[in-house]
């Protein structure tokens, strides 16, 4: 099994250790992954702010970048719901339409295809878990309270492996942070309260770190605490799972 490692462009300039924790995780397990050093952003904010015709190119340069690979994983589930939802290329749509499907943000990779059920980690710090909306509407990766349905969660199900890391309950286990990508820009005012509500439940119930598998939801709520002078810190979800204590 050969992996082409993804990773989103806001990751590789401000949060180059989420990329290094994906990478050295999936080496652990056994995984061949190589990493096509031509890869840029994958489009989505062009095509959330109504310009999707203008991300041709993007299209175009992430085929030629990950068609080869048996498999595409990316720390970051808003990213691959992207290309799984809009890749497109006029020239290579077969291509494409191979990259959709095979495409996985890193935990629905380890819990579905690679089935890991030990996990040599351990985080000593009590952690709360944010559940982002495209992770959990898009990706199914857990499933959403307010259907009457039974309970799962991939990155609950692998957090649960790591040693010493105790997991704190949170009021709104998947409530949205607002950040949503160019919403936080167009509606800054209501994105900022969103974030501070969601804040406000990791704090109130006594998280040490908030994580999660998408880097984007944790910027956002960085830029909260901070402003808030609190102690707590976030943590991308691979970096607790590749943690040695």
């Amino acid at each position: 099994m050969t992996v082409g490692l993804f990773i989103p462009c806001y990751i590789d300039q401000f949060y180059p250790n989420a990329a290094i924790a994906t990478l050295n995780l999936l080496s652990k397990l056994g995984i061949t992954v190589k990493y096509p050093v031509n890869q840029t952003c994958c489009g989505q904010p062009m095509a959330n702010s109504g310009f999707e015709h203008l991300t041709k190119g993007c299209n175009e340069l992430f085929v030629d970048n990950f068609a080869e690979f048996d498999y595409i994983v990316s720390p970051s589930g808003s990213c691959v719901l992207h290309i799984k939802d809009h890749l497109h290329s006029e020239g290579h749509e077969g291509k494409a339409k191979s990259i959709r499907k095979k495409i996985y943000e890193l935990t629905e990779f380890l819990t579905d295809i690679v089935k890991v059920e030990k996990l040599e980690a351990r985080f000593p710090h009590k952690v709360g878990v944010h559940q982002s909306c495209h992770g959990q509407r898009g990706l199914m990766m857990s499933q959403m309270t307010e259907l009457v349905a039974p309970f799962y969660s991939k990155p609950l199900q692998l957090l649960n492996m790591v040693q010493d890391l105790e997991l704190i309950n949170l009021n709104r286990p998947d409530e949205c942070c607002g950040f949503g990508g160019t919403f936080c820009v167009a509606e800054e005012a209501v994105s900022a309260k969103m974030g501070k509500d969601r804040v406000a439940d990791h704090l109130n119930n006594g998280a040490e770190y908030i994580t999660a598998a998408d880097m984007s939801c944790l910027m956002h709520m960085e830029g909260i605490l901070r402003r808030q002078e609190s102690g707590v810190k976030v943590i991308h979800i691979a970096e607790i799972l590749n943690s040695e204590g």
